[in-house]
């Protein structure tokens, strides 16, 4: 049985042109209409307007298998807002196909914070005891899974001193990941964004971004963590609110559309994603300040929420431009996706790693030793995958590049000061 027609805005922009494929992954990988933008909106329009059923596993199979990358709105001449279709419709669909067993459990793990300390600390433990490392290499599930918790391995901590206050003052999304099992990262963006004259201050109560939820189907515990997060960094009474990781960014700053049908929060969501940046945005308004650095060889790849779905890639070329001694090359299939995609590795494993081989491939032809990536699914999928096949490069955040050639300098001149 069919369910009752449904509006779908937007979707009768796309005019089935096919400039959407080339920069669909999964169409170049499965080769399959149906795999495509322009197939899955066929599909999205007969389920809204009642004539394809939610139940059909089919239909079903061929929406799961999309990254939700947002490459194709980069690509379509007529504006079609996919990532906003896909959405819809995987919430519309939620109750005839609900949401897989393992992502549910992570995304309620991300909705609660005791939860997401307790799951942290496993991953962290794990790590410290170098299980992680023993069993990276291991075939299947685990050792993809032994791999992405490798990748978050960080060495030392920078240190250096900031520089008087000349800017904004801004509050930093803490993240769960990012926090959890990347900490050094959100240490390198604070410290960074302080050396650039900015005034940093906290946002306490903020929680999960709610990018993953409302990405899978949940959008009712997206709006709830919206919600919270637009309350918490309204009270840290930050002009710019700093983001460094590209899914939730991008997510954050459509806070307005997700929160379209609130009343009493639409007005706040849509000025609350008027203030969200991503640090590279932050830092390349201030400059940033130039650091000596040292010869490094770098690949650029763009995580696909920071360039399709923020429509940003100088801000972060400039970051990197910003260290004297750096040779950063974009790898040729830079903007399209890893693989990653929020929960995809671990609802689609086969297939994310079919779309991560031609990238990695790509790596090792470039002879970088570090893939320069803003966002952390990116940087552990990627790394990750270098793990597995032997490979010595890592994915690395640019602000972490920026940290530490600031440390560097930092380091130097009080050397040769001392002298």
């Amino acid at each position: 049985m069919t369910a009752a027609p449904r509006t779908l805005p937007g979707a009768d922009l796309c005019v089935h042109c096919g400039f959407c494929l080339q920069a669909c992954p999964t169409y170049l990988t499965l080769d399959d209409e149906n795999d495509s933008p322009r197939g899955r909106i066929v599909l999205m329009k007969g389920l809204a307007a009642g004539t394809l059923s939610a139940t059909d596993d089919a239909v079903g199979n061929h929406l799961d298998q999309c990254l939700g990358c947002r490459a194709c709105e980069t690509a379509c001449p007529s504006g079609v807002p996919y990532g906003q279709l896909l959405e819809q419709t995987r919430a519309e669909t939620a109750t005839a196909r609900p949401i897989g067993f393992l992502s549910r459990v992570v995304l309620a793990t991300f909705a609660h914070p005791p939860l997401m300390a307790i799951a942290m600390a496993g991953a962290r433990l794990l790590r410290a005891l170098r299980i992680t490392r023993l069993l990276a290499r291991v075939p299947g599930r685990l050792g993809n899974l032994m791999a992405t918790l490798e990748a978050t391995r960080r060495g030392a901590a920078a240190s250096y001193p900031p520089a008087p206050v000349t800017r904004a003052r801004v509050a930093v999304l803490q993240g769960c990941v990012m926090e959890g099992l990347l900490a050094p990262v959100n240490r390198a963006t604070e410290r960074t964004l302080a050396r650039n004259g900015y005034a940093l201050c906290s946002a306490e109560g903020q929680q999960c971004c709610g990018a993953l939820h409302a990405h899978a189907g949940d959008r009712e515990t997206a709006r709830a963590l919206a919600r919270a997060n637009i309350a918490a960094f309204e009270q840290s009474g930050a002009a710019f609110v700093a983001v460094n990781s590209a899914g939730c960014g991008s997510a954050m700053k459509e806070y307005g559309h997700l929160l379209a049908g609130d009343a009493a929060w639409h007005d706040r969501a849509a000025a609350f994603g008027a203030q969200v940046r991503d640090v590279s945005e932050l830092l390349a308004e201030a400059g940033p300040v130039p650091a000596r650095g040292a010869a490094i060889k770098v690949a650029v790849d763009h995580p696909c929420h920071l360039m399709h779905g923020q429509r940003l890639s100088d801000p972060p070329a400039r970051v990197l431009a910003a260290i004297g001694g750096i040779a950063a090359t974009e790898l040729p299939d830079a903007a399209q996706c890893c693989g990653s995609a929020g929960l995809y590795s671990l609802a689609q494993p086969a297939l994310s790693q079919r779309i991560l081989a031609p990238k990695l491939n790509g790596i090792g032809a470039s002879g970088a030793t570090i893939v320069a990536t803003g966002n952390p699914g990116c940087m552990m999928h990627i790394s990750a995958g270098l793990i597995r096949a032997g490979s010595d490069a890592r994915a690395l955040h640019p602000v972490e590049l920026l940290d530490a050639a600031y440390a560097t300098d930092h380091q130097a001149d009080h050397q040769g000061g001392s002298r």
